[in-house]
């Protein structure tokens, strides 16, 4: 189903009309939840950013074997 632009540009005025009415009457709240969601974003970032590390060590391993052989 493809839309016109038209429909793009009134949705997007009535969507912007949307948000400074909400910012407007609840800013208050949405300032008062920052913090919280400063300390729910780090543990996403956490999983997030670390997810990939589990198998991407064996070239890491392979040079501490060259590094740890004796003579």
């Amino acid at each position: 189903m493809k839309f016109s632009r038209r429909y793009w540009i009134t949705l997007s005025f009535f969507g912007v009309i949307a948000l400074v009415l909400l910012w407007g009457e609840h800013k208050v709240h949405i300032l008062g939840a920052l913090p919280w969601l400063v300390l729910l974003l780090c543990p996403l970032m956490h999983i997030f950013m670390h997810g990939r590390h589990g198998g991407g060590h064996s070239g890491h391993q392979q040079g501490s074997e060259k590094e740890d052989h004796r003579e």
